[in-house]
Parts: C-alpha cells; sequence; structure tokens
C-alpha cells in the first residue's frame, strides 16, 4: 500500500482530497449561475413592462419620433391633443384648447412631454397595451405599435369657464364627482399654448419665455400647488373629532365665549377669533361653530381630539399618502413632523393653530376637493381618476371602472358634517362668510377659508363644498391666491361654476 493511498505524496506532504474541493467549487458555480438566472429574469420578466415604456428607452425615443401618438377626447368626444405632420412627414402634436394645458400638457420632440402626455406616453405611443398577454406577444407582431386613444371625464367647457372664472388671478379650480371619482374639471392659471411648444418651429421660443415666466405657468396648481389652507381644514379636524368619538354635535366649551374677545391661551401662544361680536357670550356647539367658522372652538376641538387622531384621518384621506391617480400629485400635510407631542405635532401650540389650518399645514387644492367628496358620499372615498378608456385598433377599449378607496368615517359622521357645511352655506351667519356660494333652487354645503401669509398682501381665498345635499352631483375645491378674505373671491366663484356643472349633468 503506497502513501499517496493514505494521502501522502511521494515527497512525504500531505494531499487534501479532492471531493470538497469539487463541492465548493461546483455550489460557487451553481450560485452564480442562480443569480445571473434571477438577475436576467428580474429585468426581462418583472422590470420588462417599466422599462419598455421608460421614456429615456431609445426604441420609446425612436418611435416617439415616427409614431402617431393616439387622440385624446373630453368626455363628449371633443378631440383635446391630435397631430399634424411637418414639411419632413414628421408628426407632431397641436392641442385644442389651452385650458386644458395643466392636464393635457404636451409632447415636444425638444422637452419631451407633461401632463398626461407623460403620465400615458408609452400608451399614446401604443409601445404597451391594456392586456398582458397582448403586450408580451406584441414583439412578434409586424408592426408591434397600436397608439391608444384616451378618453377623459374632464368637461371642455366647464374647464374652460373655470379658466375665465379665474380670470388673471392665479388660482386653482378642482370639480368631481364624489359618487364616481371622476374629475371633471382640473383647472390651473396662468395657463400656457401647448401647441407652441410642440410645434417644432415655435418649440424652443415658446418655452424659453414660459420657463422664465414669474407666475409659473408650467406649475399645475391644482394638483401640486402647496397651500396653507386656513379655514378649509377644519373640516378634516370635524371628521378626525367625530370620527374618533372625542367630540360629538353638542360639544360646547365653556371658556369658548371669553376667549372670543381675550383669545385663548395655549401654552403662552394666544390664539385670536373675530367672530364674537355675532356670536356673543354663547358657548357653540359643532353646527354652530361650523357656520361661523370658529377658530377658537376648532383649536380647542383639536386639542381634545389629539394629534393622534388629527394626523391619523389626515393620512386617510390622503395626506402624505396621496391615491393612486393618473398625474402626479403635491404632497399635503398636516405637520412636517419630527415632533413627539402626537402625531408627530411638536407641541400644543402647532396642533391647536394646525386644527383651523394653519401652522405647518399645507395641502393641494386636488386634496381638499377629495375631502370635500369624502363628506358628501357619506363617508366614502373613492379612488380618483381622469382617464376613463383606453381605445386602441389593435386592442380594443379598456374602461377605466370607479371603485372605493378608503372609508374615512362612517355615514353619520360624514351626514353630521354634511350638515354643518350647508349651515355655513344656507345659515342666517354662515352665508355672511361665503356670499354667492350657494347654487339657486338647490341645498349647498361648504366651508370657506381665508390662508394667513404674512405681510402686506390679500390672503390666498378658499371654498370647498358640494351640491345638492341630499344628493350629490358635483364636489368643489376653489383657491384664488391673495382673492381676499373669507372666501371673499373663491366662493361666488365655486357657486357659479357649480351651478354651470349641474346643468351640465342634467344636459342642460
Amino acid at each position: 500500500m503506497t502513501a499517496d493511498t493514505y494521502g501522502e505524496s511521494s515527497n512525504g506532504s500531505v494531499r487534501r482530497p479532492l471531493g470538497p474541493n469539487i463541492v465548493r467549487v461546483g455550489l460557487a458555480l451553481a450560485i452564480a449561475f442562480a443569480a445571473l438566472a434571477a438577475g436576467a429574469g428580474y429585468w426581462q420578466v418583472a422590470r420588462s413592462a417599466p422599462l419598455s415604456v421608460a421614456p429615456d428607452n431609445p426604441a420609446v425615443v425612436a418611435a416617439a419620433r415616427k409614431a402617431l401618438r393616439g387622440r385624446i377626447l373630453d368626455r363628449s368626444g371633443t378631440i383635446l391633443a391630435d397631430n399634424r405632420k411637418d414639411d419632413n412627414g414628421e408628426p407632431y402634436r397641436v392641442y385644442r384648447d389651452s385650458a386644458m394645458s395643466p392636464i393635457v400638457g404636451y409632447a415636444s420632440r425638444q422637452f419631451g412631454t407633461a401632463g398626461l402626455e407623460r403620465a400615458y406616453d408609452a400608451e399614446l405611443l401604443g409601445s404597451v397595451r391594456p392586456d398582458p398577454v397582448a403586450d408580451l406577444l406584441k414583439k412578434f407582431e409586424p408592426d408591434p405599435l397600436d397608439p391608444q386613444q384616451l378618453k377623459l371625464s374632464i368637461s371642455l367647457p366647464l374647464q374652460r369657464a373655470a379658466v375665465r372664472a379665474l380670470g388673471n388671478d392665479r388660482g386653482a379650480v378642482v370639480i368631481l364627482d364624489p359618487k364616481t371619482g371622476e374629475v371633471l374639471v382640473l383647472a390651473s392659471t396662468p395657463i400656457y399654448d401647448a401647441s407652441a411648444i410642440a410645434n417644432p418651429d415655435t418649440g424652443e421660443a415658446a418655452f424659453a419665455k414660459l420657463r422664465d415666466d414669474k407666475r409659473l405657468p408650467f406649475l399645475p396648481r391644482a394638483t401640486q400647488g402647496q397651500y396653507v389652507p386656513g379655514s378649509v381644514f377644519k373640516i378634516v379636524t370635524a371628521l378626525a373629532g367625530l370620527g374618533s368619538g372625542s367630540i360629538n354635535p353638542d360639544t360646547t366649551f365653556a371658556q369658548q365665549p371669553r376667549a372670543e374677545q381675550d383669545g385663548l391661551v395655549v401654552s403662552g401662544f394666544r390664539v385670536r377669533d373675530g367672530h364674537h361680536l355675532v356670536t356673543g357670550s354663547k358657548a357653540l356647539d359643532f353646527y354652530e361653530a361650523t357656520e361661523v367658522s370658529c377658530n377658537i372652538w376648532y383649536a380647542l376641538t383639536g386639542l381634545k381630539t389629539g394629534g393622534d387622531n388629527l394626523a391619523a384621518t389626515a393620512k386617510n384621506l390622503g395626506f402624505g399618502d396621496n391615491p393612486p391617480f393618473d398625474l402626479p400629485l403635491g404632497r399635503s400635510q398636516v405637520t412636517n413632523g419630527g415632533g413627539n407631542f402626537g402625531g408627530g405635532f411638536k407641541d400644543s401650540v402647532e396642533l391647536a393653530n394646525a386644527s383651523y389650518g394653519q401652522a405647518e399645514t399645507v395641502v393641494t387644492p386636488f386634496q381638499m376637493a377629495l375631502v370635500a367628496a369624502t363628506v358628501a358620499n357619506d363617508g366614502v372615498l373613492m379612488q380618483p381618476h381622469v382617464v376613463t378608456s383606453l381605445s386602441g385598433k389593435k386592442s380594443g377599449t379598456r374602461t377605466i371602472d370607479p371603485s372605493v378607496w378608503r372609508r374615512i368615517v362612517s355615514a353619520g359622521v360624514a351626514r353630521d358634517v354634511q350638515q354643518a357645511m350647508q349651515r355655513a352655506v344656507e345659515g342666517p351667519l354662515g352665508r355672511q362668510f361665503t356670499s354667492g356660494a350657494k347654487v339657486p333652487g338647490v341645498s349647498t354645503a361648504g366651508k370657506s377659508g381665508t390662508a394667513q401669509l404674512g405681510g402686506t398682501g390679500e390672503p390666498n381665498s378658499w371654498f370647498i363644498g358640494f351640491a345638492p345635499v341630499e344628493d350629490p352631483q358635483v364636489a368643489i375645491a376653489v383657491i384664488v391666491e391673495h382673492g381676499g378674505r373669507g372666501g371673499e373671491r373663491a366662493a361666488p366663484l365655486a357657486g357659479n361654476l357649480m351651478t354651470l356643472a349641474l346643468k351640465s349633468l342634467a344636459g342642460g
């Protein structure tokens, strides 16, 4: 028997068995191949669809230059975006009305895309299809492109009316159907000429002028404008207080009448209000406090409700956690967070001020329209959407059906808030603060707001509401930058637009 048999070499050194080494090498190779397979599977299967429609994908860029994009239509079938060809036979986009620019956006060879043109770029080009199976098989077709036509819930006549109503003011209007989540109006001012950007001959000059405009026409204020809400945020506080059981409609605060005159002292900070002349020495309940928009009552309600409950209700409504939507949404917040007082609030002063819409609370008009729609729809927040269908020659039509996003509060709580908001528009004291908001002959609910901005300029003017109260068809949010106090500018604008919207929906 030789030494090699026992693991020794002829020179007396010990030889290690080959079996374990082979196992280790095999295992390492197996892991490496598994990692490669997993990576290939991830990028070619799991991430295939997003990568194939990415705006910087060379195939998408090439298709964008040659393909005729799908049309975009309003709810009645009016063409909002179509195609023309230049002298070289290459297509470019044309748009029917500048009032639609904050929604539709633009598609430009030089400057890319914005708005729905960006959000649905792949569908409009036809590089992706609604049916996943058809989307996988399209690579085997000689012409894989199938441009999709988008149909929107937007009403062009109502959109135009909203833009005209805002006039030269900067602001926004959002109108939606609270029962379906369909958006009827998404207006922002100032508007811009999207056709001038899309046209290769005028695009560079038009884009440069708009980019340097200090009024920020490229900002879609309805969805991404962030504003201090003022008193319209009291509706969120009401939902949190009533929904958590911290208050009820009969809740009063003994210190409120005196504080109307001297201010409510919260940890050394004095909360002031201006309604003591019309409410006298009466301790207000929920309905009365909402009708006269009492800051003192709402500050006390916020403190009693607590930061955790207020922040949780706001989050459920979409603050900091936006609902799925066709377009990017700016972030709304009830607090900037970081505090340990509850809900991220720093202390009782911040909570008290946030409860009537000041402090670090900021919102988008779209978010406040969702708040109004939730109250109108008996506490249920529908998933908002602006695209109602996509149609292609090869893929057919896919319809976007209404769907519930979340239940925020019980129907009973929502009806209490409905009643309070109706008094804020139709009550003997409330109508003094919401003049012009009532739809003639129709029960109307709402809440005005004044967003104090500091300095010497006029505050922002807010209004949110819905109508009819007993069977809501429209919910609205309006903000007019520097539009005056107490909904001075926003309330009558909202009343006129709700009137037009209800007539339009009724076929009038």
